[in-house]
């Protein structure tokens, strides 16, 4: 079965990573790492400080992005009595069920489509929060479904516009898939006390299975920190093939490179035809409108060759498709196929 319904990686890891893999010892499991003792977290932290400049007591580790994610929002709304976040309209829609998980409430902030992309209202988000003053803000850059992404520029706009006591976490699960730039997270995170931003070795770095997230926060959160970290360290596993894969760069980015032939295929194969719009997206997806009439063929044309791809169900986006963007001949095929059965339902 080709997989390209959820954002997973349909390509080769780098040989750094098979290498960590096959060379680990496993007589290494048989003891905790002893990094704690020097203070640390774990390797891996160490590591992410020394790549994006951020102090080691100030990088969050967990299972996955969706692990940050899960503690930062159970943490921040459970304590005190504002128990509100506020997330995108066409966004995960994990992110209203962790906050229904700890009692929580959320409200939805709009997106807006705009010719070929959607957008954040910068202005909109901060006037809302201002509104409503909620305990958490979340912003998801590159956001999923949609494609769309913030600046540094605009997330420090909204930071520097909304009340201090209002927790800001920025999904950037898919960062990095169209820009190498980290120089921005530093200055952020140091400046600005109420924000978290959120990576994860599960997306650009292909790594899923492995559940491996990583991030960073403002400074004076030491109870949040010892909620979140792991007195006896991490799997030392995870640890290995995770060092390996940050080393491994040059690798993901030429997979990154690929993946644009792919936008770019969609785009001029798909965008013409009448009924369709190609979006544009800074992720490992894309998103496609299409003629809803065609669903049904569609899904059964894909099915036939053991190919999935995500048909969205979400509201306003009900004639969407979301597509992993995979190997060459894996979008090759997914194209070949939407324009046929396009096609027949033409004649």
């Amino acid at each position: 079965m080709n997989y390209l319904d959820r954002n997973e990686f349909n390509f080769e890891p780098s040989q750094k990573v098979l290498d960590a893999v096959r060379n680990f010892d496993a007589k290494d499991l048989c003891f905790y790492t002893r990094i704690y003792d020097q203070g640390k977290k774990s390797v891996i932290s160490v590591r992410v400080s020394e790549i994006y400049g951020v102090p080691e007591e100030q990088v969050l580790l967990a299972y996955g992005g969706e692990d940050i994610l899960k503690n930062a929002i159970h943490y921040f709304l459970m304590n005190g009595d504002n128990k509100k976040i506020l997330i995108p309209e066409f966004s995960w829609w994990y992110y209203n069920r962790v906050a229904s998980e700890c009692g929580g409430t959320f409200e939805m902030y709009p997106l807006y489509e705009r010719e070929d992309t959607f957008a954040y209202d910068v202005d909109e988000v901060i006037a809302y929060t201002n509104r409503v003053h909620p305990r958490m803000l979340l912003l998801a850059s590159p956001n999923n479904p949609t494609g769309n992404s913030l600046t540094s520029e605009e997330i420090g706009r909204i930071m520097e516009s909304i009340p201090a006591d209002t927790m800001v976490l920025v999904d950037e699960a898919y960062a990095s898939f169209i820009t190498s730039d980290v120089d921005y997270i530093a200055p952020l995170v140091n400046k600005y006390q109420n924000l978290i931003i959120s990576r994860t070795l599960s997306k650009f770095y292909g790594l899923p299975g492995l559940r491996c997230g990583f991030g960073f926060i403002g400074k004076g959160h030491d109870q949040f920190l010892s909620y979140i970290n792991k007195y006896l360290g991490y799997n030392r596993f995870s640890e290995a093939v995770a060092l390996a894969a940050l080393d491994s760069d040059e690798h993901y980015r030429h997979v990154a490179d690929e993946m644009e032939w792919g936008r770019q295929l969609y785009k001029r194969e798909l965008g013409p035809l009448p009924g369709f719009k190609v979006y544009k997206s800074v992720a490992n997806f894309i998103l496609i409108k299409y003629p809803i009439e065609m669903k049904e063929e569609l899904m059964e044309a894909l099915k036939i060759q053991d190919y999935k791809i995500k048909f969205m169900g979400d509201k306003g986006l009900e004639s969407c498709l979301r597509i992993t963007l995979g190997r060459r001949e894996q979008t090759q095929l997914v194209c070949d196929t939407i324009k046929r059965v396009y096609q027949n339902l033409e004649k």
